[in-house]
């Protein structure tokens, strides 16, 4: 029996609870079932599932469907409506059941497992296949079904327009590849667990919670922490640069301030991520026009009255130049949470996590000693670098001599970008 056939069988057999039991809903389907079977107008994997042949040959690549399935009994293709479907339940779960001895497929497969536990298998639990697939709310399809909605809404283009919306799958970097300081690990704690247990806190009256100003020089991570964090907490990542906002014609900054708040909260729940927050200082310091100075207190009271609590908004709002910041912009955030230039422990770190599939004989400890001031991005850098130069000698293994010399292209490089020509 060939792997194929199992996985049609299983697909079937997914198809056909999905239908039957009212309390499945699109998390109870593996990734791949349910992002091909998504329906963006619906926002979800409407029901009864209907699978045709050629669904099963663009999903597996088979071509001969019926000589794959014609020695189950208990499937049938229909040739009128050249659609593949089990005619009898049990008998193609007790076949199934058979064949994945193991229990691999019905442990990561919700529906399956529901059915198995509901039949009192041994070894089947629904809870513990559901911990196994990430909610629809990670799919790139969850989030064109919002923005869909929000495109029919009057003034929705123009929301759209002003922020970058990220898909939690679409995100590369996950939390496992950051290395945080004792201060980042705990606050990141308190806000995942502050998303989990929202309810209690809006139950409780606790309404100032999730908001969070990052601080620190540029490449040490914030940008790339709380895109992470969108994708370990499985929710949208809404990304603004306020100097993008900031309109030819003042009066409309303001309002465009609104938009992005609003769709936001459209978009609930999710991160909203305000980059270049020493924008509002620089805005608020300057004798520039009153309008400008108007849309920054917009801003500012946009801050505000929003809330995770009660709109599922987390709020982090990033800045290199932290001094610049006024009374005024810090007391609107509950939590601070700082971005040192890493030490050399974690350099270190950092070094042997963007290294851990490059093959070769280097030192990370020496490499860590000798890039005093690096951030995190420039240590990134730096292995670009020595892997590339290594890539010209058509070498896919490093040497501590391509990393001592890309230290030291990286060090010219940084000369060259601090200081003047001269003539």
């Amino acid at each position: 029996m060939s792997d194929t056939t199992l996985d049609i069988v299983e697909l079937l057999l997914t198809a056909q609870i999905y239908n039957k039991y009212p309390q499945m809903d699109a998390s109870d389907l593996p990734k791949e079932i349910r992002k091909f079977y998504w329906s963006r107008d619906h926002k979800t994997v409407p029901k009864p599932i209907r699978v045709t042949v050629k669904d099963i040959e663009k999903m597996f690549g088979e071509q001969s469907i019926d000589s794959k399935l014609k020695s189950l009994p208990f499937v049938n293709i229909d040739e009128k409506e050249f659609s593949a479907k089990i005619t009898a339940l049990d008998i193609g779960g007790e076949w199934f059941q058979k064949k994945d001895e193991e229990r691999e497929r019905i442990s990561h497969n919700p529906a399956i497992a529901f059915y198995y536990e509901e039949k009192k298998t041994e070894g089947a639990d629904y809870s513990t296949a559901k911990s196994k697939v990430r909610p629809k709310e990670v799919d790139r399809e969850w989030i064109e079904s919002l923005i869909a909605d929000i495109e029919k809404e009057e003034g929705g283009s123009d929301m759209l327009k002003l922020a970058q919306i990220s898909a939690p799958e679409d995100i590369r970097q996950t939390m496992k590849d950051f290395v945080l300081t004792h201060e980042q690990e705990e606050e990141t704690k308190k806000i995942v667990k502050a998303i989990q247990y929202r309810d209690y806190l809006k139950h409780i009256g606790l309404y100032d919670v999730g908001k969070i100003l990052m601080v620190g020089p540029p490449g040490t991570g914030k940008t790339s922490l709380a895109k992470a964090m969108s994708e370990h907490l499985a929710i949208p990542f809404v990304e603004v640069r306020l100097s993008m906002i900031t309109d030819q014609y003042l009066g409309e900054t303001a309002k465009n301030i609104d938009r992005v708040f609003n769709l936001a909260k459209k978009l609930s729940p999710c991160i909203l991520f305000i980059d270049e927050f020493d924008f509002v200082a620089k805005t608020r310091s300057s004798d520039e026009h009153a309008a400008l100075k108007r849309a920054v207190n917009t801003l500012l009271k946009a801050i505000d009255n929003i809330s995770l609590t009660t709109d599922g908004v987390l709020l982090l709002a990033a800045t290199n130049h932290p001094k610049m910041l006024d009374s005024a912009a810090w007391r609107r955030f509950d939590e601070i949470m700082k971005f040192p230039l890493p030490d050399v422990d974690m350099r270190k770190k950092i070094l042997d996590i963007v290294t851990k599939e490059i093959k070769g004989d280097f030192d990370t400890a020496e490499i860590a000693a000798l890039t005093h001031g690096y951030s995190g991005s420039d240590l990134r850098m730096v292995i670009r670098e020595g892997v590339l130069t290594a890539l010209v000698t058509e070498r896919m293994e490093l040497t501590q001599k391509d990393m001592l010399n890309a230290v030291a292209a990286f060090d010219e490089r940084a000369v060259i970008k601090t200081n003047e020509y001269e003539e």
